[in-house]
């Protein structure tokens, strides 16, 4: 490990936490695998994995954790040893970017992604050429953050070929590896990244000459594809509060880079009620709070998917506030609307001094479930109506009743509604 730590922090540690993923079976298989190949030393956890548990995070910790944690390994083997190495160990090993290095061992179930170290050839603000190395810090030269260029030996031995990796992440910076510029200019992605980082392990005010890094590049973004935005974009709404970041944002242009109409404001008071009602974050529901503008024109230009379209649709729409909404008339929302899209309209146009009111209806959301319409078109052509539209009519009539009843179950009371519907039906 290199690098002193700045005047009045203590010394970094020099090994990391007790983790149980550390010593799993199934991550020393990998391990061992590698080693039987080319040595004791060839091979090292890096970024997420060893930052995470550096930092005592508890899905670094807890196997039993919400989050699933990555277990990334640099190793300085080139990709056919890699392959030969875990062949002959009897794991399954699958080429998830062989030409970048990387291959995906399967080790009891769970992935490792193993990638050799590698330098850059070429760049052009998107992709990159990479040649390989055994040189840990040529490797760590590429990455982008100084927190996410750790390694770490089989044994928890820290390594920071930076120098100021740990101190970092101990204290909440997002600083770029080497000159800024120069690491956004190799993928303008590393901007969104940036503020993503800050907004999930930052404390205070962001780097200096990173944001500066980033308000002058941030016309790169624009030649990003839509679904890598996308993806950084949904992540960073993850955080506990991304809303710092999101500002910062703002302030030096990149938001306004992103093909959206951002309204902070009504993330915002998003935010304050899930802070009043302590709901977990949502990243798809403050995606819609933050989107001002119209639903399928922002689903096109970020290219989501169908699914996270059609939410952001459904969300998008009126309902009563609590005041106005009973149990009955919140179960025939639910019914009307599904789970997923009352409970999104409901959060969204919350105040937090209505969160309270609110608990009744989203406690009635996560206990109701709706009911089947009991009657089937076999007993509306029973009933005397022919095949043909005036199905659909007097079943829409009978379920128009029926909703209004507040969903009962008594067969008499329906086949009356029938009958009453069946007589008075357009001829």
């Amino acid at each position: 490990m290199t690098g002193e730590p700045p005047a009045g922090e203590l010394s970094p540690p020099d090994h990391l936490p007790a983790a149980d993923w550390l010593h799993a079976p199934a991550t020393g298989a990998v391990v061992a695998a590698l080693e039987a190949e080319g040595g004791a030393g060839v091979a090292r956890y890096v970024g997420g994995s060893v930052r995470d548990t550096l930092l005592r995070l508890p899905a670094a910790l807890d196997p039993a954790a919400e989050t699933s944690l990555d277990i990334d390994i640099a190793t300085s083997l080139p990709p056919p040893r890699v392959l030969a190495a875990l062949e002959r160990a009897g794991l399954k090993a699958v080429p998830t970017g062989i030409a970048h290095g990387t291959v995906t061992a399967i080790s009891r179930g769970r992935p490792y992604e193993i990638t050799t170290l590698r330098r850059d050839v070429e760049t052009d603000g998107r992709y990159a050429v990479v040649a390989f190395t055994d040189d840990w810090a040529q490797d760590a030269a590429r990455r982008d953050f100084r927190l996410n260029a750790l390694y770490a030996e089989p044994d928890g031995r820290l390594h920071d070929p930076t120098g100021g990796g740990i101190a970092d992440a101990l204290a909440g910076r997002i600083v770029f590896v080497g000159d800024a510029a120069t690491r956004i200019a190799e993928d303008y992605l590393r901007i969104l990244r940036f503020f993503r980082f800050q907004a999930w392990y930052g404390r205070g005010e962001p780097d200096v000459a990173g944001l500066a890094a980033c308000a002058a590049l941030a016309e790169g973004i624009g030649g990003l594809s839509a679904e890598r935005v996308a993806k950084e974009l949904l992540k960073l709404l993850a955080a506990l509060d991304p809303l710092p970041a999101l500002t910062a944002m703002a302030v030096t242009g990149v938001l306004a880079r992103l093909p959206l109409q951002a309204d902070l404001d009504r993330l915002a008071a998003l935010l304050r009620v899930e802070r009043a009602l302590d709901v977990q974050a949502d990243p798809a529901l403050r995606l819609a709070a933050l989107s001002s503008g119209d639903v399928s024109e922002l689903a096109v230009r970020l290219r989501l998917s169908n699914s996270l379209r059609d939410r952001l649709a459904a969300a998008d729409g009126a309902l009563e506030g609590p005041a106005g909404m009973t149990q009955q008339l919140g179960r025939r929302r639910l019914y009307e609307l599904g789970r997923v899209a009352f409970r999104d309209r409901l959060l969204l146009r919350l105040d937090a001094d209505e969160a309270e009111a609110a608990r009744p209806l989203l406690a009635l959301a996560e206990a109701w479930t709706a009911p089947a319409f009991p009657l089937s078109g076999e007993e509306i052509k029973a009933a005397g109506v022919a095949q043909g539209p005036g199905i659909g009519r007097v079943r829409r009539e009978v379920e128009a009743w029926w909703i209004a009843s507040d969903f009962p179950q008594d067969r008499a009371a329906l086949h009356a509604a029938l009958r009453a519907a069946v007589g008075h039906r357009d001829p």
